[in-house]
């Protein structure tokens, strides 16, 4: 079985219009939502080449819902934990004249909240993907990867990992079974 872990996820708002003026109220020609996060990119993959998978990570509130809702609308599998406060991010892209991305931070995840991620992952078995993918959320430590492989370390769970700079090179002690570096990192 594969699993992969989006620690981030988000509802991606685009607004498509002709040209955006700073000065005035735009009106859009049209607006589309879809869902976002590197590890649930891999998982649509996944189930679009027919290999069994579950999408695992936080969600939050109302945009939450309706990520899953639209994840479970296309057949992906998905496992993901609740969170008691906050809400799962909203990313607004304008695309215009010119391309504007507006990433949100994301909700706040409690101690707690990560400690109930962990004993899900105790669930995985050996022989099992683990694929880890995107940022984190600037409430978990910067060493949530690190964690995570240290806590699967010895069960012979192969781990991939998709990330940029420390948190990627931080990971390399642990000899993921594969790694996804951007070219400019090689």
């Amino acid at each position: 079985m594969v699993y992969t872990v989006t620690l981030n996820p988000a509802l991606d708002y685009v607004m498509k219009l002709k040209a955006l003026r700073t000065d005035d109220i735009n009106r859009t020609d049209g607006e589309e939502i879809y869902y976002g996060g590197k590890g649930i990119n891999v998982s649509v993959i996944l189930t679009q080449l027919g290999i069994p998978n579950t999408a695992l990570g936080f969600l939050g509130g109302f945009t939450g819902k309706k990520l899953e809702e639209m994840l479970k609308n296309d057949n992906i599998s998905c496992d993901f934990n609740y969170l008691k406060n906050g809400d799962t991010r909203i990313n607004v892209k304008i695309k215009a004249d010119k391309e504007i991305d507006l990433n949100a931070c994301g909700p706040e995840i409690t101690k707690e909240d990560m400690q109930s991620f962990l004993k899900k992952l105790d669930g995985i078995k050996s022989g099992d993907y683990l694929i880890l993918a995107g940022s984190i959320p600037n409430t978990l430590p910067d060493d949530i990867y690190e964690q995570i492989l240290e806590r699967v370390g010895d069960r012979n769970i192969n781990c991939v990992v998709d990330a940029t700079g420390d948190l990627l090179k931080n990971v390399l002690k642990y000899k993921p079974f594969l790694i996804k570096p951007n070219h400019h990192e090689l």
